[in-house]
Parts: C-alpha cells; structure tokens; sequence
C-alpha cells in the first residue's frame, strides 16, 4: 500500500492565531534530570547523556486537528454535544473523496452547487460515512504573516448539503472550514445579523459531525476517490479537539 501524510508539523513557526510553543530538553539535560529523580549523578550514564524530551504549550486546535461537536456549541441535535473522547472511531476510518477548489481564490464561499459539480467532473456520487477532503492549497503558505486568513471556505449551506448526504467527517486544509474569521467580521459590520459569524461551524447545533483542519499534502493524492481516510484524534478529555496524523491509505 502507499501512505501519504496529509498533516502538518506541530511548530511555533506557522503562523497560528493559537501558535505552538516547543521548549526542548537535550540529552545532557535529560542526563540531569534522570539524575536528581534517581538519585544518582549525571556522569553516572554514558558520556553523560541520558533522555531527549521536549515540554510542548500547545492548543487543541494548533496543528491538524479534528474539531468535536462541542467545540462549535453547547448542543447538537438537541442534546448535549459530544466531546472529542466521546465520538465512534469508526468515523475516523472510512473512504475519502477529494474535492479540488485550488483555483478558487482566497476568501471564496464554496456552495453546494459547486460540491455538485465538482463530483459530476469526477464522476462520483457520495454515500454515508465517506471523508470529504476540500483542497485549496493554503497548507503551501503555512509559515506566510496571516496565514489564518489566506484560505477558501465552506459555506453553511453546503455544510449542511454535505451532512445530509450521510457524511460525518468532512476536511480542509485552510486554517479553517468557514471562509477567513476577517472577512466574516467585515461581513457582519456592514449588516450585523446571524448567519454570517461561524456560520458553518454552527451548523453543528443542528447536525453531529466533525472538522479537520489544517489538512495537508491533497495535492498529492492520485486520483479523487478509490482510497482511505485514517484519522483518529488523540483521546483529550472532554475537549473541543484532538490533535490527528491524518493520512490517506492508496491499496
């Protein structure tokens, strides 16, 4: 089989609204440190070096991650939202379908007709449990001053299209599913009402499924569908987020 990565590296160089921070113990520190627990001196290990560890500040939504029904609001479907270590893993291991938006520009809504038109191109029809992937190609300007700002988004109403044909994990590998937290502002100070500030996202109240965010690499993958979607996050309790490898399986 072929693997490809479709994360990112959590580092404080991208630049995050939430960034990473990375303090990094060497061996001869490690040494130290397994001295003064053991009782022991450093010199007491070879050349003495012992353990390298690294002590990482980090949010649940930094890096690629996988959003939980709690982190977009209180409740969904009319019950309390789950949390990340509550939801089935079985979501997180299903077929994938890559939709290329590349060529739309930064800022772009994505709409349910182009999700259908898109899948006429590539001649595939989506059925339950399926991973969408959005490509926009933002992951190529990670380390770019307001990165956060530089991707297409996903409209509220083709969010909904997406969730009503059965699919519960959907992707992207823009900072953020919803198009740039900028333009939703400027959006809402020209008329303020709802439906305008994380439209998408609230979506959830309404309908249980998950994000991934900061995705990388779909340019990489050879064909739109035919493959698997593996992207289990990481069991934090009770939190709006867990940090993934995602990675797409080619048999």
């Amino acid at each position: 089989m072929k693997i490809i990565d479709l994360s990112v590296s959590i580092s404080p160089r991208i630049c995050e609204l939430l960034p990473a921070k990375i303090e990094y113990s060497s061996h001869k520190e490690g040494a130290q440190q397994a001295a003064a627990i053991l009782g022991l001196k450093p010199d007491d290990f070879p050349e003495s070096q012992a353990w390298a560890t690294e002590t990482v500040t980090l949010n649940t939504h930094a890096g690629t991650h996988v959003d939980a029904p709690w982190h977009y609001w209180p409740t969904s479907e009319g019950k309390p939202a789950r949390t990340i270590d509550e939801l089935p893993l079985e979501w997180f291991f299903s077929d994938g379908v890559l939709f290329d938006f590349s060529k739309k520009p930064t800022g772009y809504e994505i709409t349910t007709d182009d999700l259908v038109a898109e899948l006429a191109r590539i001649g595939y029809t989506l059925k339950p449990y399926d991973i969408v992937l959005i490509r926009t190609d933002a992951d190529k300007r990670l380390y770019e001053e307001h990165y956060a700002f530089l991707h297409a988004g996903v409209s509220a109403e083709a969010t909904r299209w997406l969730i009503e044909q059965g699919i519960k994990v959907v992707g992207t590998d823009g900072w953020g599913w919803d198009i740039p937290l900028n333009l939703q502002a400027e959006a809402y100070k020209r008329e303020p009402k709802d439906g305008v500030l994380w439209a998408a996202h609230f979506v959830g109240q309404e309908h249980e499924y998950c994000q991934i965010e900061k995705l990388a690499n779909l340019e990489q993958l050879p064909k739109p569908f035919g493959f698997k979607v593996c992207c289990f996050p990481v069991k934090v309790e009770k939190a709006s987020a867990g940090w993934a490898r995602p990675v797409a399986i080619f048999e």
